[in-house]
């Protein structure tokens, strides 16, 4: 029998054990699909801290997320077998010895033929993610969005930070650069070609302006055909969007992403053979709302929406 997210008319929203969609917990990934996992991180940001309290926020605001997609038509929990993992147990003093702990923790997920769905902590978790993805895959294209191209070459004189994830990823030959699209960087920068390194490894830059005032089911078309069959990530930074609708991050950039441009991004994911994905840098202090991290697991939600057999 398959999971099922508890219904509102058996508990009420506002009470019970808040898991992601109110799921149930698993031990570990075997026999499942996918799973929730959080990855409360933030001690590699650069700006404004909160994001260890991502992963908790997100699961809280899940409640009110339905079983059945009713834009897309999708269930993916008449087909697939999903629970809540937890969270991985970083290190709150280490930034290094997390980065361990959360490769050796999705190391076992992925081994176990498991999706993955992470809900974040700050971006740096997505290198070590990438590193056991790429374990049993091989080398994956990346569907990266984010204000910032996360490819600094150092942050403090230090390698591992959230502004330099997809730049040690394509050293460590994680990515298979002509398959990298990364989709609403923007803002200011410290020289004119800041973003000119991921262009000139073979990553396609789709900068916010040119995605203002218009859909993106185009552009999706356009993903689709460059990742063909191969494996491939997806990445969510909440600061690609807007901070009109997503003021709770780090590092708000204005002039971003619309939420309904995020949801065509996610939902013209379908037909990608995704074998993972992450919602990352949402901090709920810097949004009293929860807005921000509702918008989060409703992109999670679409996101197990378009796995590949859901």
């Amino acid at each position: 029998m398959l999971n099922q997210p508890q219904s509102g008319n058996e508990m009420p929203r506002f009470a019970g054990i808040p898991t992601m969609m109110r799921l149930p917990v698993a031990d570990d990934a075997q026999g499942l699909d996918a799973a929730f996992v959080g990855v409360p991180l933030d001690i590699g940001t650069s700006n404004r801290s909160g994001t260890r309290y991502g992963p908790r926020q997100i699961r809280q605001e899940s409640v009110m997320i339905r079983p059945y997609n009713m834009g897309t038509g999708a269930a993916p929990f008449e087909r697939l077998q999903v629970a809540d993992l937890g969270d991985v147990a970083i290190n709150p003093y280490s930034l290094e010895d997390s980065v361990n702990r959360i490769e050796l923790a999705y190391n076992g997920i992925i081994s176990q033929g498991c999706l993955p769905l992470t809900l974040g902590g700050d971006h740096t978790l997505t290198l070590p993610i990438l590193r056991a993805v790429a374990r049993r895959y091989g080398p994956v294209g990346l569907i990266h969005v984010d204000a910032h191209s996360d490819t600094n070459e150092e942050m403090f004189g230090e390698k591992l930070a959230h502004g330099t994830t997809f730049r040690r990823a394509y050293e460590e030959g994680l990515l298979a650069p002509q398959r990298v699209v990364q989709i609403g960087l923007r803002g200011s920068g410290y020289a004119a070609d800041d973003f000119d390194w991921s262009r000139r490894q073979g990553f396609r830059v789709v900068p916010a302006e040119a995605c203002w005032h218009r859909s993106l089911a185009p552009l999706m078309e356009e993903v689709r055909e460059k990742m063909g069959d191969a494996p491939v990530y997806l990445s969510f930074d909440i600061d690609g969007l807007d901070p009109a609708f997503a003021p709770g991050t780090g590092t708000p950039e204005v002039g971003g992403l619309s939420v309904w441009q995020g949801l065509e991004i996610v939902r013209g994911c379908n037909g990608v053979n995704l074998v993972g994905a992450d919602v990352v840098e949402v901090s709920p202090p810097y949004d009293r709302s929860g807005n921000t991290a509702l918008l989060a697991a409703n992109l999670l939600f679409e996101m197990l929406c378009v796995l590949p057999g859901r």
